[in-house]
């Protein structure tokens, strides 16, 4: 997996987490590999990649981190992972894709997207089937907020 298809999504990451957090600390963790069949905090929402390059990036994080910034980002308490929750973790996840992705664009890289797909429920896992003797790893990059942590899990190779 090249650094050119990371940093993007790592930098607007960080840049778009502290915006909608209102200036609140975001911090970098140790950046990490796992396998693209791993469980999920909670809470992922999952974009696709296609075109020169395929494959996935996954915003993974708790329940209870996911109502944390759901609510922060509407001025609002939330109680419950409803609707609104939903649809805000999702914009979460396509703002976050689509800058990037835009960036990508101007280095000369050029692939879709596909809309934000949200998972949400406990011991769930999300596996990349296709080609067993591929071995597929995912480069995690985790962010700490003072209202959790959340993961940007990105799995990304270019075509044969």
């Amino acid at each position: 997996m090249r650094v050119e298809y990371i940093n993007p999504f790592v930098e607007i990451s960080y840049r778009v987490l502290k915006e909608v957090l209102d200036g609140s600390e975001v911090k970098r963790g140790n950046l990490y590999l796992k396998s693209t069949a791993m469980p999920v905090m909670g809470v992922a929402a999952l974009v696709g990649l296609a075109g020169d390059v395929e494959g996935r990036v996954l915003f993974d994080m708790t329940l209870d981190t996911a109502l944390k910034i759901a609510s922060k980002m509407n001025n609002e308490d939330l109680p419950q992972f409803d609707d609104l929750a939903k649809a805000t973790i999702s914009e979460l996840a396509n703002m976050i894709t689509a800058q990037a992705v835009t960036k990508l664009h101007e280095l000369g890289f050029k692939f879709d997207l596909t809309p934000p797909a949200l998972f949400a429920g406990e011991k769930m896992e999300i596996a990349a089937l296709g080609n067993a003797s591929e071995n597929i790893e995912a480069l995690i990059v985790p962010l700490i907020t003072e209202y959790g942590k959340v993961e940007i899990n990105v799995a990304i190779r270019e075509r044969a």
